[in-house]
């Protein structure tokens, strides 16, 4: 049984309605074709190569926020968005390219699906893997998973192994797997992972009317900015007025491997979603750099975890500290902007929500403060 409603002149809206009509100048999304009810298959299908006969395996992944920074922008002195990409259903951008890598899985007839991860991969994996009906099994370095991440894979039924070893020999290990046995290979060697992930870029240009100057992007496996540019590309090859972003490729410090030229073999970093030596994606990502007028440079893990908190407590956007790197980035080395020229417009993706992290994020806060239950003991915490 409810309480009587509430009188509170405060609560009404300015027209008077509720929420029986819409206000002049308010906005509903009705019916099953809004793109936010859309997987993202559904949505982008002319650019993609699936037909509408196929299997897709999908959790309405995509269609996520680009959120304007106002301090942020402060400090740069360009207006910056953040491409938000923790609201993807599985809390990370990996959601865009597996919808695509295991629908095309199935399609082929796949019973089982297999991938290295440092953690959003696996987590990726194991959910659209359980979506689909088929077996899951992730490889992740032995104590260098995030709990989030590895909660998510184990409750999603994926066989998770740790393996005693570091993310680019997991990768090496199940490319061995997947050629020599009847088991579909899902990390971002994908060509499916890259076209899933290219309908980033296609979001973008749409919320931002096809007027963007550069892309900032954390770098770890190199298939993310790989994905975008091939997505940038294809839509100034339809329409020339469409801008080709300069991308600007940030990496930590530990784990930066296209910044020094040569593999890494032990990486360490606190952002451990791009802890990787020896990306796949290597050589596409380093053509889209040089290819864009873009850049890549690294930050280290103090400046990863002062963007992460700044992100939290000044734009109100909580992402994992991998994501926080696209910001560190332009903190410190910007975005190509040139002395006197027009206000540009930045993106920073930030690819996974900070939940995946939880134990960094309680390490970088501010102690629970434990108080009696009384007012008197409440006030003495509260007025200072």
């Amino acid at each position: 049984m409810t309480g009587p409603a509430s009188t509170d002149p405060r609560l009404a809206p300015p027209s008077g309605r509720g929420l029986d009509g819409a206000a002049e100048g308010g906005h509903r999304l009705r019916g099953t074709d809004s793109v936010r009810r859309m997987g993202l298959i559904e949505r982008y299908i002319d650019r993609l190569p699936f037909a509408p006969s196929d299997p897709i395996v999908s959790l309405n992944e995509g269609s996520t926020p680009l959120i304007h920074a106002p301090r942020l922008s402060e400090r740069v002195g360009a207006d910056v968005y953040l491409k938000y990409e923790g609201l993807n259903p599985t809390g990370s951008f990996k959601d865009r390219g597996m919808t695509c890598a295991v629908s095309a899985a199935v399609r082929e007839g796949a019973e089982a699906v297999i991938c290295a991860s440092t953690g959003n991969t696996a987590a990726a994996l194991a959910a659209y893997a359980a979506r689909a009906g088929i077996r899951g099994v992730v490889l992740v370095p032995d104590g260098k998973i995030a709990a989030g991440k590895l909660a998510q894979a184990l409750m999603h039924g994926a066989e998770v192994i740790a393996l005693r070893g570091n993310f680019d020999e997991a990768l090496q290990l199940v490319r061995q797997i997947a050629d020599a046995h009847p088991i579909a290979l899902v990390n971002s060697v994908n060509d499916f992972r890259i076209e899933g992930q290219k309908c980033a870029a296609f979001e973008i240009q749409e919320d931002l009317e096809g007027q963007l100057d550069a892309l900032c992007i954390p770098v770890g496996n190199a298939g993310n900015i790989t994905a975008y540019w091939k997505g940038f590309r294809e839509l100034h090859a339809e329409d020339p007025s469409v801008s080709l972003p300069r991308m600007i490729g940030f990496q930590a410090r530990g784990a930066n491997p296209l910044v020094r030229g040569e593999m890494v073999a032990n990486p360490e970093t606190v952002a451990s979603a791009i802890r990787i030596g020896n990306p796949a994606r290597w050589e596409e990502a380093m053509t889209a750099m040089t290819g864009s007028g873009g850049s890549v440079s690294d930050v280290t893990d103090e400046e990863i975890l002062d963007a992460y908190r700044f992100l939290a407590r000044e734009e109100g956007v909580f992402c994992e500290p991998a994501s926080a790197t696209s910001v560190a980035g332009l903190l410190k080395h910007g975005a190509g902007i040139e002395p006197g020229s027009d206000r540009q417009r930045i993106v920073c993706v930030l690819t996974g929500h900070g939940l995946k992290d939880p134990q960094t994020a309680m390490d970088e806060s501010t102690p629970v403060i434990p108080c009696e239950p009384s007012l008197q003991a409440l006030e003495k915490v509260l007025i200072r």
